[in-house]
């Protein structure tokens, strides 16, 4: 199996250098409203990891099994390496996916599944084995592949999969909620596995999550959607930091979000609040959405100065472990912050606070889109 020395690229990119490359893609199914999938074009570089975002129902899977040829697109266009995939069928399309469910075969051994594909691709019997082994040691199943499908724990069944699909050496992986089978501890393990294996073999992937940590911790860019429409493409910083709209702010992590109008430059009007000031350069007069994401919120002295200072009072308070989560009556509204957790300067419900927030950490959503 080939080897790279892939590194992470998330610099800009234009659709004539891309390998995946998806254009106005739309799917609609007989008698429903709306189409499952509207309009979604992006491009992708060889090597990278694009993540598809966003809540059930929203078209990621459909749009997962377009580009897989499983089902027909309505309308738009799929090119992988230049290769226009239209009439192109499943079979000939040179690309492995891991479904939700695994789908391995339980009368087979581990070996005999990996070996699928090769099978089927009539690879001689000869260069099989070698490859199968291949394989295996990519996904640390060494001496396992005599086992069956029923002797493998959940993670090893997913290392199974993920094997099968990467032994046909394919140009795309596809990866339809890869982890979601997974108990918490073994999901943010296999997070680190498979990003080490995507990264090792250098192959373009596409994977399909509705879990923000899991995009934002492997995915080299996000594409988020929602009612079958791409809302934002980016990388996780970007998105994060930088989300186009209430619905990306509010789905990548959670936030405090407030309107208001310029009122001076660098200065917001907030409704139910006041004078905040932020590092954004919108015109006097403008009206604004504002988003401030709740670790980026701090607790102040009573006497400490800072450019955005409010009193407020703990409505309600939730240990977390490493994380104090405080919902604060501020004016009108109520605010989250996430703080680090300190065991001596734990804060209840009732306390009065002094809260305060960098003119940097407040963000006007949609800016420069």
């Amino acid at each position: 199996m080939q080897m790279s020395d892939y590194r992470s690229n998330t610099a800009p990119h234009r659709p004539d250098d891309a390998h995946v490359l998806v254009r106005d893609l739309s799917k609609r199914h007989p008698g429903m409203d709306r189409p499952a999938v509207d309009g979604v074009g992006f491009a992708l570089p060889k090597g990278e990891m694009l993540a598809l975002l966003g809540p059930s129902g929203c078209g990621k899977t459909t749009l997962l099994r377009m580009i897989a040829g499983l089902i027909d697109s309505s309308a738009g266009s799929i090119r992988v390496g230049g290769r226009d995939m239209a009439g192109v069928p499943v079979h000939a399309r040179n690309m492995g996916m891991v479904f939700q469910s695994y789908a391995l075969f339980p009368h087979l051994s581990v070996a005999e599944n990996v070996a699928f594909g090769l099978e089927m691709r009539r690879v001689p019997r000869s260069e099989r084995a070698g490859r199968v082994q291949r394989a295996l040691d990519l996904v640390k199943l060494q001496g396992m592949g005599d086992r069956r499908i029923g002797q493998l724990s959940g993670g090893q069944q997913q290392r199974a999969a993920i094997a099968r699909a990467l032994v046909i050496e394919p140009e795309l992986l596809l990866l339809d909620e890869p982890l979601s089978n997974l108990d918490a501890k073994l999901r943010d393990e296999m997070r680190e596995e498979l990003r080490e294996i995507q990264a090792r073999t250098g192959v373009t992937t596409l994977f399909v999550t509705h879990d923000q940590d899991e995009a934002l911790s492997m995915a080299d860019r996000l594409a988020v959607l929602s009612a079958g429409r791409l809302q934002q493409l980016g990388t996780p910083r970007q998105i994060f930091e930088a989300p186009a709209s209430d619905f990306v702010a509010a789905f990548i992590g959670s936030g405090n979000f407030f309107s208001g109008r310029i009122s001076a430059p660098g200065m917001v009007q907030v409704n139910g609040l006041g004078e905040l000031r932020f590092a954004g350069t919108e015109p006097v007069g403008q009206s604004v959405r504002l988003l401030v994401r709740p670790h980026r919120l701090k607790l102040l002295a009573p006497d400490q100065a800072a450019p955005n200072r409010f009193d407020g009072r703990i409505e309600h308070s939730v240990y977390r472990g490493q994380i104090q989560s405080l919902r604060v009556r501020v004016g009108e509204h109520a605010l989250q912050l996430d703080l680090p957790t300190h065991a001596d300067l734990l804060n209840y419900p009732g306390e009065r606070v002094v809260i305060g927030v960098e003119p940097a950490d407040v963000t006007v959503i949609g800016a420069g889109q």
